[in-house]
C-alpha cells in the first residue's frame, strides 16, 4: 500500500469512514488480575477511546464475556458513552468464535478493525489473529488493554505485531482520526476528550486556552 506521489495519506491510516471500535472485555472480573496497566488509567484510556469513536461516529460494538455469572458488566464509565447498546454477551474467550459477534462486525462491513481487550494475551490477541486470518486488518490500542502480567500483555503484542497487526494508543487513534484541525465539526469534541482524558496533553489543551485567552484580554484593554 502506497500513497499518492503526489502527496497525501497512506491507506494504512484509520479514517472515521474506514474503521469500526472494538471493545473487548473491559469487565470487573478481568481488571481484578490485570497488571500490566494501572487500573485507573485503563478506565481512563478505554474510556477515552470510546468518547473518541462517539465524536467521529466510528461504530463501535461492545462485547463480554460471562457477564451475568463471573465477570459483571461492562464498565460503567464505557457503557455510559453508549447509553443505549447493549454488549453482546459471550461464553467464548475468543470473540471471534461467536457467531453473533462476527456477525456485528461483517454488518459494518469495514475490513480496519480498532480494538482494545481484556486481557491482552487472551482476548485480544485470539480475535485479533482470528480477524487478521479472516481478511481483516487490525489496530491494537495497547492502552486500552490490559494482561495478566507485564510480560504476558508485550509478548501478546508482540505475537499480534508478528501477524500483521498495528498497535497503536488511543490517543494516537484520536488524533488520526482528526488529522486536521480544520476539521472544525469535530475540533472542539476532540479537545474536550483530550482535556478529560489526555492526562498532560488535556492540562495543556487548558492552559494555553487560558493564558492565551487571558493576553488577548489585556491586549483589547490596552487598545
Amino acid at each position: 500500500m502506497t500513497s499518492s506521489q503526489n502527496g497525501g495519506a497512506s491507506p494504512r491510516l484509520i479514517t472515521p469512514d474506514n474503521s469500526a471500535l472494538i471493545l473487548i472485555d473491559h469487565q470487573p472480573q478481568m481488571a481484578f488480575a490485570t497488571r500490566s496497566i494501572d487500573g485507573q488509567t485503563l478506565v481512563n484510556n478505554v474510556t477515552g477511546l470510546a468518547k473518541s469513536a462517539k465524536v467521529f461516529g466510528v461504530p463501535t460494538i461492545l462485547t463480554t464475556v460471562a457477564s451475568e455469572t463471573f465477570s459483571g458488566p461492562i464498565f460503567p464509565q464505557v457503557q455510559a458513552v453508549f447509553p443505549n447498546q447493549r454488549p453482546i454477551d459471550r461464553t467464548t474467550m475468543n470473540a471471534w468464535e461467536d457467531k453473533n459477534f462476527v456477525a456485528a462486525v461483517r454488518k459494518i462491513g469495514r475490513k480496519k478493525l480498532v480494538v482494545a481487550a481484556l486481557w491482552t494475551e487472551v482476548c485480544l490477541g485470539t480475535m485479533v489473529l482470528s480477524a487478521i486470518d479472516d481478511g481483516y486488518e487490525a489496530y491494537i490500542v495497547s492502552d486500552a488493554s490490559g494482561g495478566v502480567t507485564l510480560e504476558a500483555h508485550e509478548r501478546a503484542i508482540e505475537r499480534m505485531i508478528q501477524a500483521g497487526a498495528e498497535p497503536m494508543t488511543w490517543i494516537q487513534v484520536l488524533l488520526e482520526w482528526q488529522r486536521d484541525w480544520a476539521r472544525t465539526n469535530t475540533y472542539e469534541a476532540v479537545m474536550n476528550v483530550a482535556k478529560e482524558h489526555g492526562g498532560a496533553y488535556g492540562i495543556g489543551i487548558g492552559y494555553a486556552k487560558v493564558m492565551f485567552g487571558a493576553h488577548e484580554g489585556e491586549e483589547k484593554k490596552a487598545a
